[in-house]
């Protein structure tokens, strides 16, 4: 397993790929596991890798709180695709500068049982605090109209890159083009979300993120369900 050399364009595509049907590196909640692979990246996705810049923009969100997410950190070789090895080279000496880093969540070798089962025992109580929520889930209808920044935008790819946003609680539906003015269109799509899970504010900050295609995004429409 693996995903190649996260340094280089091909171990970014590689990532891409595994995260095209994918919101974590694994489960359904931001884990250790993402931390490692994340901190294994040299620098922002590009925008033509679409999956792997919303996964980037997302567990970025979580960067001060990252020494609380559950799970424990593997190497990389754990992670990824199978029948990828592994060849990213190791982070330079300057995670040293980052005493907190190190202290919450070094390596395997550092980390002592005591500090592994609190970390399971935070996922567990995770997990059990999920599956006892009532039946009942308020969801809403949401209508965001999402601009270009001019004519000559893809407007296919910027429909991908929104589309390509996965959360736990959110279901993108249909969509149209809509004319602006001066050959300029803009991208109308429809979703539903639940409620204690995604709200507008995550939606706008992940949407406006690929930068390259999106200028701003509105709320047209906003209904319970």
């Amino acid at each position: 397993m693996g995903f190649g050399d996260l340094k280089t364009p091909a171990g970014l595509k590689v990532l891409n790929n595994f995260l095209a049907d994918k919101s974590y590196i694994e489960g359904y909640v931001p884990s250790q596991a993402d931390i490692a692979v994340f901190d294994a990246l040299s620098g922002v996705p590009s925008a033509d890798l679409c999956h792997a810049l919303r996964w980037y923009n997302h567990i970025k969100s979580f960067q001060k709180e990252k020494g609380s997410l559950p799970g424990v950190k593997k190497p990389l070789g754990q992670y990824g695709p199978a029948g990828v090895e592994d060849t990213t080279a190791a982070a330079p000496a300057a995670a040293d500068e980052d005493d907190d880093d190190i202290d919450l969540f070094g390596s395997d070798e550092e980390e002592d049982e005591e500090a592994a089962k609190i970390k399971e025992e935070r996922l567990a109580a995770y997990n059990a605090k999920k599956a006892k929520k009532p039946a009942l889930i308020a969801k809403s209808s949401i209508l965001l109209d999402v601009k270009p920044w001019d004519d000559e935008t893809d407007m296919a790819k910027l429909e991908e890159c929104v589309r390509s946003i996965q959360l736990d609680g959110l279901v993108w539906g249909q969509s149209k083009l809509l004319p602006v003015g001066y050959g300029i269109k803009k991208l109308q799509i429809a979703c539903v979300v639940e409620d204690d899970k995604v709200g507008t504010d995550q939606l706008e900050e992940l949407i406006t993120a690929f930068e390259d295609y999106v200028q701003s995004m509105d709320v047209a429409a906003f209904n319970k369900i």
